[in-house]
């Protein structure tokens, strides 16, 4: 493979990289770079669509807090990110749907290399790329036999790129039986979330979502909804759910950045419609975006 075909990107790419912007799948590590074998990446994820750019700051604040719990060195602060992102976002047209990652990594190995990263070697780049916003048509989801690890198995606080790869394989195990997501478990057996997102569901007028355990990302988006269904006068209720919960609710529905909110309209055999909650979710979201 040449370089040319792996600088290919699949959509319009601008990326901040060693002091400059460039175009395209630009390459950032090398193949002796600790980040690339043994996955020493954290990430982050923002969106911006219709000329908005909602809660960016949060995103880039957690990224730096992804960095400490990883042990890497969060090297670039808040304002920096913050103007990188308007920087770039003038490489695109004003209203292009993108989404928006900085990311960290470990360059080097201790001594003798191996395992330990040194995070004396942190690196970091943004990257900022055209995706549209997915139409909000469904998806249909069923239970993955495979589940998220606990706290003192994997770093769970941080967004961490070596957390993903296990909900990768839930996503397509899924697919492989003809479903486009899975709802997955933590270690005890509860609900924890989506292959790829935070997940809620409502029954008999009242908007449950699993509690934040320390098994799944407590997501923004996620964040965001709860606290917007609040002040709107809706009851949201933290706690532990099942699969049987979710089996029997009325509406389930999903937050996430990428999507913000999108509807399950199947799970397992049963038929579900998008709902007067889903519905709410997204108005809300993007009446608060637009303000």
């Amino acid at each position: 493979m040449t370089i040319d075909k792996i600088a290919a990107a699949p959509s319009k790419t601008w990326t901040f990289f060693g002091n400059d912007w460039h175009e395209g799948n630009v390459p950032i590590m090398g193949v002796r770079t600790h980040g690339t074998w043994l996955g020493s990446v954290v990430f982050d994820g923002g969106r911006a669509f219709e000329g908005v750019s909602p809660d960016l700051d949060l995103h880039f604040r957690r990224v730096n807090r992804s960095a400490t719990h990883l042990s890497l060195k969060p090297v670039v602060d808040q304002e920096t990110w913050m103007a990188l992102a308007a920087e770039g976002m003038r490489h695109f047209d004003s209203d292009a749907a993108l989404y928006i990652r900085p990311m960290y990594w470990a360059e080097a190995g201790g001594p003798g290399g191996g395992v330990r990263f040194d995070p004396e070697t942190t690196n970091w780049c943004l990257t900022m790329y055209e995706a549209p916003m997915p139409e909000p048509k469904g998806m249909s989801v069923t239970l993955s036999p495979f589940r998220r690890p606990t706290e003192d198995s994997a770093p769970l606080k941080a967004k961490a790129s070596c957390l993903y790869p296990n909900n990768s394989r839930a996503m397509i195990e899924a697919h492989s039986r003809g479903f486009t997501n899975c709802i997955m478990r933590d270690a005890l057996g509860n609900v924890a979330e989506l292959g790829n997102a935070n997940v809620f569901m409502v029954k008999d007028g009242v908007v449950f979502t699993p509690v934040p355990n320390g098994t799944f990302l407590n997501g923004i988006t996620r964040q965001r909804m709860i606290s917007l269904f609040r002040e709107a006068g809706e009851t949201v209720v933290e706690k532990t759910l099942t699969y049987a919960d979710f089996q029997d609710a009325d509406e389930i529905f999903s937050t996430g950045n990428f999507s913000k909110s999108m509807p399950v309209i199947r799970i397992d055999d049963r038929e579900l419609q998008p709902g007067p909650f889903f519905a709410r979710a997204r108005k809300l979201y993007w009446e608060f975006a637009h303000g």
